[in-house]
């Protein structure tokens, strides 16, 4: 008796990053026939030449901080002279040693990336890849005699995750020697003695952050009236106050018409005439998702006015078999995000159960010093009556924990449902805030009240008392 199986779903994912890495991994998971095709490595940006280096230098920042503040703690650091005196040494970084090891990482994490996905028995191909309809991709992958050779992909399902790349204004080219982009700064072998960065949202703030602690002089130019404008107000003051008593000069209400080489340095020019001189610039102006060029628009996806692709909460863009994961998609630009839409647009694809990202749900970290983590809805929708909440903040120079460890700045704040309890959000200003946000955004996802909340036993001391002291601040009486 002659048996007739099912083919296998085949699955086709034009670039690796997180997106596309994950993806991969849910459809063989799920016994589906996956290629990736990706043209630098798998990681993509995001592995390469984004989050895994620029969270890497993050980390020797906070290092050099840490060696800075020990003095709070009574801890002195002397060394002997010739003359047997005690003399106190100089910290610096050797910041050709800390680019090498950061890239080092960066590429390790690639090929570790690249190994999971041949074991699962995903197929990767190298080269530059586009649709020919919706249901095929074609790849240039150079390898012929005449230097270009063409793979052609069938595929059930289309997976797009081919990210975002630097934003580069006509006025400020960057150059890789003076004028940076993000990523590009990991080719510098000296501290900038004086770093001018182009942008106060997340990235700028992030470097300018960084490099403050490294040992340069860093200028921030921000074209709005403070630094991080699109976060919580009492959590970008924290920072900006950090920033400014750190020694940094934050331009507010500045924007900046053109950055210039110099014959030792760089000039960037104000909107108002003025003009500040420095060793180095950084541009962090924003991102443009690598959506041209693709034959999105002629395989009938459709796409933003800023060149993203639209997706829904599972993914799916207009085509039914064509998903998009990532910075290249119009959804939050999150390398966590781009995960989560790789694994949901593929378990869509093949049937699985799945559970559409919900906004409101997403945890997001700034990697300042110290850190910025939120979740849910925020203070402004509150006050803005979208929706209805009750706030409370817990500065964490009240926490035990705190006291001891030194820590001056920061704080706890948790916003809960008028009536109910349940929590709707919160932010967490700290050291290692990314860590300490997990128990509220769990609050969120489940849908938990200040009561249950407060009800967890946290370790005393912790810092982690403060997000059960606010809630139990929050109680509702029955």
């Amino acid at each position: 008796m002659a048996y007739e199986f099912e083919r296998k779903q085949r699955i086709a994912i034009l670039g690796g990053g997180p997106g596309g890495y994950e993806a991969a991994l849910a459809g063989a998971q799920l016994g589906a026939e996956v290629t990736l095709v990706e043209r630098e490595g798998v990681g993509g940006s995001a592995v390469l030449t984004d989050v895994v280096p620029s969270k890497s230098l993050i980390a020797t920042a906070e290092a050099t901080n840490g060696i800075g503040e020990a003095a709070d703690l009574g801890v002195q650091f002397f060394a002997r002279s010739d003359s047997g005196r005690a003399v106190r040494p100089e910290v610096t970084v050797n910041l050709a040693a800390v680019n090498a090891r950061l890239m080092r990482l960066a590429r390790q994490q690639s090929e570790d990336m690249k190994s999971q996905l041949i074991k699962a028995g995903v197929r990767i191909i190298h080269g530059e890849g586009r649709l020919d309809g919706p249901q095929r991709l074609v790849v240039s992958t150079g390898k012929g005699k005449s230097g270009t050779d063409f793979d052609e992909v069938n595929a059930d399902t289309v997976v797009i995750s081919v990210g975002a790349r630097p934003r580069i204004l006509s006025t400020a080219k960057p150059d890789g020697e003076r004028i940076f982009t993000w990523t590009q700064l990991y080719t510098l072998e000296e501290v900038p003695e004086h770093l001018i960065v182009v942008g106060s949202g997340v990235t700028g703030a992030e470097f300018a952050s960084a490099y403050t602690a490294l040992g340069s002089k860093v200028t921030l130019i921000s074209s709005r009236d403070r630094v991080l404008p699109g976060e919580d107000l009492d959590a970008a003051r924290v920072i900006e106050d950090v920033f400014k008593r750190n020694g940094m000069t934050v331009l507010s209400k500045s924007r900046a018409d053109s950055v210039k080489r110099t014959k030792d340095g760089v000039v960037a020019t104000l909107a108002d005439g003025r003009t500040v001189e420095g060793s180095h610039c950084l541009l962090a102006v924003g991102s443009i998702p690598n959506t041209e060029g693709l034959g999105l628009a002629e395989a009938g996806v459709q796409l933003t006015e800023s060149g993203h692709i639209r997706v829904n909460r599972v993914a799916r863009t207009s085509m039914p078999s064509i998903y998009a994961a990532g910075d290249c998609s119009d959804f939050l630009p999150l390398a966590s995000v781009a995960s989560q839409q790789g694994r949901t647009a593929v378990f869509h694809a093949m049937g699985d159960a799945v559970n559409p990202t919900e906004l409101r749900n997403i945890t997001s970290n700034i990697f300042t010093q110290p850190e910025i983590a939120t979740v849910g809805w925020t203070q402004k929708q509150i006050e803005d009556g979208i929706a209805q909440g009750d706030i409370y903040k817990l500065p964490l120079a009240s926490n035990p924990r705190a006291k001891m460890m030194g820590i001056k700045d920061g704080f706890v704040k948790l916003f809960a449902r008028t009536g109910s309890g349940t929590v709707i959000g919160g932010v967490i200003v700290a050291p290692k805030a990314s860590e300490l946000i997990l128990p509220i955004a769990l609050a969120v996802e489940h849908r938990l009240t200040v009561d249950q909340l407060a009800r967890a036993f946290s370790v005393y001391p912790s810092l982690t008392s403060s997000i059960t002291d606010a809630a139990r601040a929050m109680h509702i009486v029955n």
